[in-house]
């Protein structure tokens, strides 16, 4: 199980507070099952994870999470395309020729590859932690460590060697960095003559039905389409548990937008973030991040433009509702020496975790780039129209009938190809091609994919029209977020893990000390089960089924995950035990729960987790307070406002107490008076009286 780590993970220094209790997590996660390594009773393959109960719940539960946020609060459409793609998608796409890591072997063993940039990286990391480095060359690696993913083949090469970077693990030299296409290649059909492969990310499925979702969406722009499912990625040198798989899940979004400036009708809500940033020029002189409000970072130009900031905004608000830390995320701008050609901006969001800062997020503006490769490779029209309000009278150069005809007779089976590139150039760009053609006898054009092909003159023969131009045909932009599920998981578990001392149930450790107990503190959106029930003891076990079956349908109404826990530990140890899984909280029916004589009959103890807090809510109640705290309609504050505290209720009077305050405590009426006064004094209704007695009327019952 334990991760294999080469001898430079081990050297890398100084570790942060996600590293020292790296172990102590991993080794939670393989005993309650959140995740192991697939195939394991037959030793395992690298790269593939298999989640258990508990980790398929969490997982699932960010994805819904994930929906809601995105899917149904920004009013998207949602596609689900095949896992397997033919050989033209790909190679449209780029994929085939262009979805490479560089990476090295080992000379003397070549059973060891690695992926060069990583690396780099990590070597970069072990100079910087040496004893006696100065300030200038700690800059100077730090540099050459943000550059290692955007070097070309030779200058990663040359880098390599200028740092004197060895195999790892035997320290024999390396070869020279070559590419190693990611795809996992599959022979489609029996005859297997048809080439595909397995997917590689899950964007390509939502540009290929374009057409269809903008039909659905009643041909207006903008909108967005999501895609939630595998992709597959044959990693060279799979590490660091579910960083880098095989195998993984990842949402994507993909929005259209009419080119310029992309603004966003959304914006301004969240233009008052304040965002750990670091651009491209602050890494280039090995700067650190800094903090910037958003909607400054896209006045200066720092951030393309609106829309691109506004899904940076939803990402971070995503990531700190499913338990992410703010200070441990910023987003880091992509160089210009990996940023795509055809992008206009790229912005990762990275988390701090026991490996370093980790990228799980990439926010991008790619233009136009896919729909036009795809439109080029398939003669299919993937643009937009915009209708204008009034029309306008335009100049166009138009080829003649008799150009066409020849370019469909001298090119045959690239005539397509020609006339699409034709197309797609404005008049003043054929103008010029034309021009050029009949002063030299011919022009070159460019086709996708780098092609270039001789036109003649009489093949460019045309002439300048007027016409009369009721709406625009463009091809749309695209801003895409694209989130690595897996990636964004162990950000979650880093970041809620902690441990415990002593409490509830505890035993004491060696030498007489308190024992330490794994907490992980999983928001209830996400927690694998929203609460456990646990009867006080084997005696109530034998007597709690009525109860039991209340709150089993209660629950499965509101759609609330749960969990029995009938085991003969303590109810301390049983709490303790459940608070490694991340259950926020937990219910126990005791002997009051199940005694009719008793104040207490027909009410259970709500305990949470984190603060080990314990409140007496009527049985009737508490699978409804439990739901509207996971739906974030109501917290943890609230019910306390309006329960009282195991305590408060276990000291109700005896029939015909006199005291008054022990009676209005006992009742809860002293911390509900409290509550509604309280929220008259902010809120400052006209009528406090009234707004005070319709607090207390709204109380359950």
């Amino acid at each position: 199980w334990r991760l294999h780590r080469s001898p430079v993970d081990v050297k890398m220094a100084p570790q942060n507070k996600f590293a020292d209790n790296r172990d102590a997590l991993e080794d939670l996660c393989r005993r309650r099952f959140f995740y192991r390594p697939a195939f394991e009773i037959y030793g395992g393959t690298a790269g593939f994870w298999t989640y258990g109960p508990p980790g398929s719940a969490v997982k699932n539960n960010l994805i819904a999470l994930w929906r809601k946020h995105f899917v149904i609060e920004e009013s998207l459409m949602e596609v689900e395309d095949t896992c397997i793609m033919p050989h033209p998608v790909l190679k449209a796409s780029g994929h085939v020729d262009r979805f490479t890591d560089f990476m090295v072997k080992d000379l003397k063993d070549p059973s060891k590859f690695y992926r060069a940039d990583k690396l780099l990286e990590d070597h970069m990391e072990v100079m910087m932690a040496a004893k006696g480095v100065t300030p200038a060359q700690r800059e100077e690696y730090e540099k050459v460590k943000n550059m290692a993913d955007g070097y070309t083949k030779d200058e990663l090469h040359a880098v390599l060697q200028q740092y004197g970077v060895k195999s790892p693990e035997t320290k024999n030299d390396l070869s020279e960095p070559y590419a190693f296409n990611l795809m996992f290649p599959t022979p489609i059909g029996p005859s297997g003559l048809v080439q595909g492969y397995l997917r590689p990310e899950t964007a390509q499925g939502i540009f290929l039905n374009y057409p269809f979702c903008l039909e659905q969406n009643g041909g207006q722009m903008p909108f967005g389409v999501a895609q939630i499912g595998k992709a597959f990625r044959n990693e060279i040198a799979p590490r660091q548990g579910l960083l880098r798989q095989r195998e993984f899940t990842q949402a994507e979004i993909e929005f259209f937008c009419k080119p310029g400036d992309k603004p966003h009708p959304k914006f301004a809500s969240v233009a008052h973030l304040e965002l750990s940033l670091f651009s491209s020029p602050q890494q280039l002189a090995a700067q650190q991040a800094t903090p910037r409000k958003l909607g400054e970072a896209v006045a200066e130009g720092l951030i393309n433009n609106e829309t691109l900031g506004y899904f940076i905004a939803r990402t971070f608000l995503l990531s700190r509702r499913a338990g992410i830390l703010a200070e441990h995320i910023r987003f880091r701008q992509h160089l210009p020496t990996e940023m795509a050609h055809y992008a206009s901006d790229c912005w990762d969001m990275e988390v701090e975790m026991s490996y370093g800062w980790i990228e799980c997020v990439g926010i991008a503006d790619r233009s136009a780039f896919d729909l036009t490769s795809h439109a080029n490779a398939t003669g299919k029209e993937l643009s937009a129209r915009e209708k204008l309000e009034t029309p306008v009278t335009e100049q166009a150069f138009v080829l003649g009938k008799k150009a066409a005809a020849m370019i469909g007779k001298d090119f045959k089976a690239q005539a397509k190809a020609v006339s699409a590139a034709l197309a797609a150039l404005s008049s003043d760009a054929l103008v010029a091609l034309s021009a050029k053609a009949q002063a030299d006898g011919s022009a070159t054009l460019a086709l996708d994919g780098g092609l270039e092909v001789t036109l003649t003159a009489v093949q460019l023969e045309g002439k300048v029209e007027s016409k009369t131009v009721h709406e625009r045909v463009y091809v749309p932009n695209v801003v895409e977020p694209s989130f690595g599920i897996d990636r964004l998981l162990t950000a979650i578990y880093e970041h809620s893990y902690y441990v415990r001392e002593g409490g509830e149930g505890e035993e004491k450790g060696d030498k007489g000390k308190s024992a330490v107990r794994a907490v992980l503190r999983l928001t209830p959106e996400v927690a694998p089960y929203k609460c456990i029930v646990c009867p006080l003891d084997a005696r109530v076990t034998d007597k709690y089924a009525p109860q039991l079956e209340r709150l089993r349908e209660h629950f499965s109404q509101l759609g609330v995950q749960y969990k029995v826990d009938e085991t003969s530990a303590s109810v301390g140890k049983r709490y303790a035990r459940n608070d490694e899984l991340g259950i926020p909280f937990g219910i126990t029916v005791d002997f009051d729960t199940l005694d009719e004589a008793s104040h207490l009959f027909n009410t259970v103890t709500l305990r949470e987790r984190d603060s080990t807090d314990q409140l007496r809510v009527p049985l009737a109640e508490v699978a409804d307070a439990i739901s509207k705290v996971c739906l974030g309609s109501s917290d943890w504050a609230k019910l306390c406002a309006t329960y009282p505290t195991q305590e408060q209720a276990k000291a109700a009077p005896a029939a015909g107490s006199t005291d008054p305050i022990a009676f209005l405590r006992a009742h809860n009426i002293e911390k509900l008076l409290n509550a509604a006064v309280n929220d008259a004094l902010e809120k400052r209704p006209a009528d406090p009286i009234k707004f005070i007695a319709e607090q207390l009327l709204a109380l359950p019952l």
